[in-house]
Parts: C-alpha cells; sequence; structure tokens
C-alpha cells in the first residue's frame, strides 16, 4: 500500500454548514420530515475536498464561542449585528435559521460517528483553533473556509495555504502568498492589519473612515505594520501625508485594540487531540442508526467511499 505524504485538512466547519445550508434545497428531509439538507451538503463538501487534496488528517474547528467575550471587550461592535441575545455566563446567542441550529447536534452525532476530530476551545472562535492547528503542525497544511480573515495565516514557507469557497466548494480558489499580494497588494502577513484600516461590516469593524483597500495598502507597503503606522502618525518628522496621518490620529482609539480584535489566536491550550484521518467509521452500527434516522445513506455511503479510496 504506498504511502501518503502527510498533509492536514482544517475544516472552519460554521463557514461550511452554513453554506451547506443556504445551498442546499430545504426540501432534503430525513423520513420524518426534518431538514438534514445541511448535514447532507457538509458530508459531501467533506467527500469533495478529501478526494481531490488527498489529507492524512482533519479537523471540524468549531466554535466554542463565537464572539468571544475578551474580543467584545475590546470592540463592542465586534459581530454585534448578529447577537439575538446576550448571556452573561455563556457565549451570546448568534441568529441561526431554526431548522439550521436543529441540524448541529446531527452534524455533531455523525462526524462522532465517523471519528472525524472535532476541536474547538472554550472561549475561542474556530478561526483560533484553526490559527493555532496550522501554525504548531509540521506538516502542509489547507484551510477550509469562506472568511477571508484566515488569509493571515498564509505562508508559502511552511506550506500553509487556504482553499477559499466563497464562490462556493466546487469552485473554490487556492490562496497563496502571490495571489494575496495579487488581489489586495499586500502580504499575507499583514492582512490582519488591512482588514483593521479598511474594516469589515459582517464582522462589525468599522474601519478608518476614509481609508480603503488601496490607501491601506499603500499604507503597509509604506510603514510595514500598525505599529510602524502608528508610530508615523506620531512622529511629526515622519513623511506620513497630512491626509492618511489625520485619518489614522482621529480613528487612534479603534486602532489601539482592533489588531488585537481581527489577529487570529496562534497559542490556544487544544491538548493533543488525535487528527488522524480515519480511512473507515469508528463506530459503524452508530453510524447505521443515525443514516437510517436522518435519511443519510447516501452521502455517508460517499464519504465512506472516498475515505476508503485514501487506502488506495
Amino acid at each position: 500500500m504506498p504511502t501518503q505524504t502527510p498533509r492536514l485538512m482544517l475544516l472552519d466547519t460554521a463557514s461550511l454548514y452554513f453554506r451547506a445550508y443556504f445551498g442546499v434545497p430545504d426540501s432534503i428531509t430525513a423520513p420524518d420530515g426534518t431538514p438534514v439538507n445541511a448535514v447532507r451538503g457538509l458530508l459531501d463538501f467533506i467527500s469533495r475536498l478529501v478526494g481531490e487534496y488527498r489529507p492524512t488528517h482533519l479537523a471540524c474547528c468549531w466554535d466554542n464561542d463565537w464572539r468571544p467575550a475578551w474580543r467584545v471587550e475590546l470592540l463592542p461592535t465586534y459581530k454585534a449585528h448578529r447577537v439575538v441575545a446576550e448571556r452573561a455566563t455563556a457565549p451570546d446567542v448568534e441568529e441561526v435559521p431554526d431548522p439550521l441550529e436543529a441540524q448541529v447536534p446531527v452534524i455533531l452525532d455523525v462526524l462522532e460517528a465517523f471519528g472525524i476530530a472535532v476541536v474547538g476551545a472554550d472561549g475561542y472562535e474556530a478561526d483560533d483553533v484553526i490559527g493555532t492547528l496550522a501554525t504548531s503542525s509540521t506538516m502542509p497544511v489547507d484551510v477550509v473556509t469562506g472568511d477571508r480573515d484566515l488569509f493571515q495565516l498564509v505562508d508559502d514557507a511552511r506550506e500553509v495555504r487556504v482553499l477559499y469557497v466563497a464562490r462556493g466548494v466546487g469552485k473554490h480558489e487556492r490562496v497563496t502568498e502571490e495571489v494575496v499580494r495579487q488581489k489586495y497588494g499586500v502580504e499575507a502577513r499583514q492582512y490582519a492589519d488591512f482588514a483593521t484600516l479598511r474594516g469589515d461590516p459582517s464582522d462589525g469593524l468599522p474601519g478608518v473612515p476614509g481609508v480603503g483597500e488601496k490607501t491601506a495598502a499603500s499604507l503597509l507597503a509604506k510603514w510595514g505594520d500598525m505599529a510602524g503606522l502608528l508610530a508615523a502618525a506620531e512622529d511629526p518628522s515622519s513623511e506620513l501625508a497630512p491626509g492618511p496621518r489625520r485619518k489614522v490620529k482621529d480613528a487612534w482609539d479603534y486602532l489601539a485594540v482592533a489588531p488585537t480584535v481581527v489577529k487570529v489566536a496562534c497559542d490556544i491550550d487544544l491538548g493533543a487531540p488525535d487528527l488522524a484521518l480515519p480511512l473507515t467509521p469508528d463506530d459503524p452500527d452508530r453510524l447505521v442508526e443515525l443514516c437510517r434516522r436522518w435519511g443519510l445513506d447516501s452521502p455517508a455511503g460517499r464519504l465512506v467511499e472516498t475515505l476508503t479510496a485514501l487506502r488506495s
């Protein structure tokens, strides 16, 4: 049996199951009529990605806290528009369609039956789990996400790339350092500061008023990173032009905290999860039971075939 080249695939799981929910018709239901479009779509996404890239290791990275309190404390607008209810002793409640929310426990059950690792950390988002696993990996890494923020992890030297699924899993883009450079005019390591300056309404990041992508890129090209830019703004003898200097100074309070919010945490204590991709289901009897209950024979069967093919 040929030996596979070690490769780690990290899934931004919520990004994928949201995409599956909105992309697969809700007429896809279990025998009792319960929608299972997100479950079926996610399984097919995993089959497709595993079949194409043949990873030896895989983690479904999880949002134990989709809006961590430490980020909100720094920047109260962070994801605020997506909050349904605030809770003092638990993560805030995110706006999620009821039919999707009901499928999340099924997704977890099916992944467990397959033996596919689900990795999360209390007080952190899936992005942070991905950042930690990608940074500590000793093998090439494929990060699967529809979130541009994870472009900050791209590192050609360490063979970390993003499979960007914003246009669909079937039309995903392989994002390397050159792709980030061509798209945005910045280095991948500058992407977090670039996003901070430009802003991102989907995450509640206001950005610096009057600073768009081109200006943000030119400022980082000149000053390197946010620390260099802020130092230039404070130094009256620097070559920072009056217009950008005023904009940076006017947004000083925001720029003092936002980079920490935008930067992916890469040093979480995750223990030592077993990320080896199973070539056969870990609990086949449980998987058969779940497939019967939720009408998942076809997508589960396709994933079993994909995993089995990795042995050849």
